[in-house]
């Protein structure tokens, strides 16, 4: 079986807005989402900014006691799914659609690790008859794919993918995938993290995997900027639903583009570190391209993992040149991580929104703070603005501790 997959249904929460228009805007405005630290007192902290979504409210999603019972991360996710089920015309029931041909998968890298760490601090203080009885249910990774799954009363696959910060993208491949072998005709996939706690930050930052531009964190996040110094933390949620063309065709769902390749690779090399030319991520998007039926010159835009760390931006430049040869030079390397900050967990799957939305509207968001050229980062990655060009196909880039490494192709949908 060899079916054609679509995406009908996009939704976002981002530090930069709280739908998918709020982000969309924002991106093209080149606004960053980056500022101090709200969540708690970070003031003894190395780094005391990250990218926060801003004025969320669960409860326009979700009842007062759910909103209580579940953690940050699945709050997101929710919301991203709600807006996504939405904009597909399936909020308001599924009709005829079999629930068990509906599969549901939310990636996240650390899942509910607020709730962790404030249980945690009870059983300490209080002793362990004080922890609460939702605490396991509110903490696992998995438990946002089954609450979204309750909600629609989707039967079909349902799952969590956990590979750090390529988790998002392995989840959008996966339901690609699980369309694509005749195992569900839609799947609600994509990714929600919320981890910006100070466990999380304080762990990340002592690894030196953080900017530290306390003085200025809207520029922080720099992706291919010779003064890069690590990421920012940005939590938020991306859900898109993938559908069967001729099924999405016969309900007369609005197609937003269509996914037409997935690669994934692991590079056997370091807990966090990357090969040279990060040889994984290129085998990724090579053997995206080769499921696409595509060439390198059919490739218009790689929305890069680009994280603003060092050794990413140059490695993953690397990976690119070895790719596309000489076409690299002809498109945009863009990193929107420059703007929203870095999801982990969910940073996969609001790109893939992302890269549908530039071949929808040919408009490629710019990669904002960059001032100071890198020798070893020579591509265009779309400094000056907002680039207006027709985009067939676009790659969408993830990477993840551990070495996972993951390539998305997306096509513009030509009706």
């Amino acid at each position: 079986m060899n079916r054609r997959v679509v995406i009908t249904g996009t939704g976002l929460v981002t530090p930069v807005g709280l739908d998918v228009q709020e982000s969309w805007a924002a991106l093209l405005d080149g606004r960053s989402g980056t500022g101090p630290i709200t969540q708690f007192d970070a003031s003894e902290y190395p780094v005391r900014f990250a990218a926060e979504v801003k004025g969320f409210d669960p409860g326009a999603y979700i009842d007062r006691k759910e909103v209580k019972r579940t953690d940050r991360y699945s709050q997101l996710a929710i919301a991203a799914s709600v807006q996504a089920m939405r904009e597909a015309g399936l909020d308001q029931g599924l009709g005829s659609i079999d629930p068990e041909a509906f599969g549901v998968i939310v990636a996240s890298g650390i899942g509910g690790i607020q709730t962790f760490e404030e249980q945690h601090s009870r059983l300490v203080e209080k002793g362990p008859g004080r922890v609460s009885p939702f605490f396991v249910p509110m903490f696992i990774s998995d438990i946002a794919a089954g609450l979204v799954s309750i909600r629609y009363g989707l039967k079909g696959p349902n799952y969590c993918t956990v590979s750090a910060c390529a988790s998002g993208a392995h989840a959008i491949g996966n339901a690609f995938r699980h369309i694509k072998n005749g195992d569900a005709d839609l799947m609600l996939a994509g990714g929600a993290e919320a981890a910006i706690s100070p466990m999380a930050m304080a762990g990340f930052a002592n690894m030196t995997a953080l900017s530290t531009r306390n003085d200025s964190p809207e520029t922080a996040s720099r992706p291919f900027d010779a003064t890069r110094d690590g990421f920012v933390l940005g939590e938020g949620a991306g859900m898109l639903v993938l559908e069967e063309l001729e099924h999405a065709l016969a309900r007369g769902a609005t197609i937003l583009a269509e996914v037409v390749g997935y690669g994934l690779t692991g590079d056997a090399y370091h807990i966090t570190g990357q090969p040279e030319n990060h040889e994984g991520l290129a085998r990724a998007m090579r053997m995206a391209l080769r499921e696409a039926g595509a060439k390198p010159a059919d490739v218009d835009y790689v929305n890069a993992h680009g994280t603003s760390t060092p050794l990413n931006d140059s490695n993953e430049t690397g990976a690119i040149k070895l790719v596309l040869g000489d076409h690299a030079r002809e498109i945009i390397v863009g990193s929107t991580k420059s703007m929203t900050g870095h999801l982990l967990g969910a940073a996969g799957a609001i790109e893939g929104v992302f890269s549908a939305l530039v071949c929808r509207t040919g408009k490629i968001p710019p990669t904002i703070n960059y001032s100071t050229p890198d020798p070893e980062c020579d591509l265009n990655y779309g400094t000056d603005g907002v680039t207006e060009r027709p985009v067939r196909l676009a790659l969408s880039n993830s990477a993840g501790f551990g070495g996972h490494n993951v390539s998305l192709a997306v096509r513009r949908w030509d009706a």
